[in-house]
């Protein structure tokens, strides 16, 4: 009893209570008490969280339900429809008919409500329906000039601003806070003809290459649901790959858009960073000026994105954010037949690839190489200094004292437990750890050094005379659970945002079983914990996609496009032949 009463301060409270006496049980008694209401405060509090979430989900289901009924109507209406002759469609072709007046808008906008639904049932993908889109239909309908994306429907990862909407970013401490407006993005699509239709699941803050978070729950592989179907934009990536969209808006600010289409099977690119509009999209840790942050289309075909940027790099754009530089989209690079000058790699030297990786680009290398291009080998330079200090550094410069700030009042999901449990470390420890431990800890604890690192790369690039760069995406998916604890083996994806360059991943094959046979094998660089999470994060992938990453320089998106596309061509014929 002494030794409580020691560590609760007994002569403390006796000497804020000098006229009062008090024994040691009543001095324990009103301890306790106190202790007692801590713990009430704690519990009151989290009822508030599970009262939020619990509203969150009601709302989520009545909206989906409306979803469904509006479904159930048209079809009544329309029992004819073939769903298929739609859903069948790459978006140039669906483009196509809408246009011409094959396809209504409205048949193709019910029809993928309907798809919707039915992938959702499966891999919880779905966060908001949009109800606003049918009257948009009837607007649109009544439209005289067509845009680039008339009749489109398409998926928008959470976090973009729909007026009266909440942009949650998987944070309970965000809901309840609807958007006032649409954001940037959202204008331009609608002014394009496009409609967006439902909102799509993020991991909790969005620091996450995984898919869940405490409101809205897992997001799942659409091929295997052991698996995970990478994050940030889980969502998008599980709805697309399921038939359930058609184009959908991501973001990346390491791998969000990549990493989900790589890990899926899908295409995403990540744009220069300032080339599309962030305005009306929030993000949980702002500020972040080492690492860069890009909003980008997701789709099934890189045509698809393609036809994406040439509708959002339009007038309207640049006059609703004169901050963007006015670049419309270049059609001649991107239509060009050229032979290109290839640079490659197979490893970054810092994460060593899993051998479906390191496949990947051997194969995608000698396919380029028999249609005319040519492939110079690349070296990524000082690649641990722009994981540990530029990218881990840039993140965490604060000490991770602003993700703590964010998450002290939340409900901790899985996948943000590792990051939460290092921002508790008071200052002195974090110093010490830097100096005790490995760099993948210590680097989340102290800010950056600075960078020359983008000037150094360039320099590099031009004197190999380079048009763009083939590399490994990350790949295959990770299982569930996994990706939360897995950042520091992602340096393929997060260099491109540390340097600011457009990059795109592109699905070129699938794991094979000699694939997994060699993964047991597989030890990594440094033999340490990541490396051993990463293989087993990777095993039982056989049939799963496997994915590479192309990359231009910053501001040359569209000659990103085009090596995406002839990655696409090459790796198509070969697999139709095979």
């Amino acid at each position: 009893m002494q030794r409580i009463q020691d560590m609760l301060g007994y002569e403390r409270l006796t000497q804020l209570l000098p006229t009062t006496k008090l024994d040691g049980r009543v001095i324990t008694a009103i301890l306790c008490g106190f202790g007692a209401g801590i713990l009430l405060r704690k519990w009151l509090f989290r009822r508030q969280l599970q009262k939020k979430i619990a509203k969150a989900q009601e709302q989520r289901e009545r909206l989906l339900e409306q979803m469904k009924a509006a479904v159930h109507r048209f079809k009544q209406k329309h029992p004819d429809i073939r769903a298929e002759s739609i859903l069948s469609l790459s978006l140039l072709e669906l483009s196509e008919k809408l246009q011409e007046g094959t396809f209504s808008p409205e048949n193709v906008l019910y029809t993928y409500m309907e798809q919707a639904l039915k992938v959702n049932e499966e891999l919880n993908c779905l966060t908001d329906f949009i109800p606003d889109c049918e009257e948009q239909l009837r607007e649109l309908q009544k439209r005289k000039e067509k845009g680039l994306l008339y009749g489109i429907p398409v998926s928008l990862k959470e976090h973009y601003d729909y007026k009266n909407h909440v942009s949650s970013c998987g944070l309970v401490s965000f809901l309840g806070i609807p958007a006032k407006d649409d954001s940037v993005i959202v204008k331009v699509l609608k002014s394009q003809g496009a409609i967006p239709f439902v909102k799509t699941n993020v991991p909790q803050t969005m620091l996450s290459y995984d898919s869940s978070n405490v409101i809205f729950g897992k997001t799942l592989h659409p091929q295997n649901p052991k698996k995970s179907p990478g994050g940030s934009s889980s969502g998008e990536g599980a709805l697309i790959a399921g038939g359930g969209s058609i184009l959908g808006l991501g973001s990346d600010v390491g791998g969000s858009i990549r990493i989900p289409s790589s890990f899926c099977g899908i295409c995403g690119l990540k744009p220069t960073a300032s080339r599309l509009s962030f305005l009306g999209t929030p993000v949980p840790l702002p500020g972040m000026d080492t690492v860069t942050a890009s909003l980008g289309p997701m789709a099934r075909d890189v045509d698809s994105l393609a036809l994406c940027m040439r509708a959002l790099l339009c007038e309207e754009l640049f006059h609703l954010d004169p901050s963007l530089p006015p670049l419309s989209f270049n059609d001649e690079v991107y239509a060009s037949s050229k032979p290109l000058r290839i640079g490659y790699y197979e490893s970054d030297g810092f994460s060593q690839p899993t051998p479906s990786m390191k496949r990947a680009i051997q194969q995608t290398k000698q396919l380029l190489e028999k249609t005319g291009h040519e492939l110079i080998p690349f070296s990524v330079p000082r690649t641990e200094h722009m994981v540990y200090e530029l990218f881990l550094g840039g993140i965490f410069a604060d000490g991770i004292e602003t993700l703590h700030d964010l998450l002290k009042n939340e409900m901790i999901d899985p996948c943000m437990r590792y990051l939460f449990r290092l921002s508790y470390f008071p200052a002195f420890v974090k110093r010490l750890l830097s100096f005790l431990l490995k760099p993948m800890v210590s680097s989340t604890l102290l800010p950056p050094c600075g960078i020359t690192y983008q000037c150094e790369f360039i320099d590099k690039w031009k004197s190999l005379e380079l048009d763009v760069i083939l590399c490994p995406a990350v790949c295959p998916a990770f299982n569930l659970a996994s990706s939360g604890i897995l950042l520091g083996v992602t340096s393929y994806t997060f260099l491109y945002n540390v340097l600011n360059f457009p990059a795109g991943t592109v699905t070129v094959d699938t794991v094979t079983e000699e694939d997994e046979e060699k993964l047991k094998q597989y030890q990594g660089y440094y033999h340490d914990f990541w490396d051993t999470q990463l293989r087993k994060s990777v095993e039982g992938g056989v049939g799963l996609p496997i994915a590479v990453q192309c990359v231009a320089l910053p501001w040359q998106d569209e000659l990103c496009l085009r090596l995406m596309k002839e990655v696409e061509t090459v790796t198509r014929e070969w697999r139709r032949r095979r």
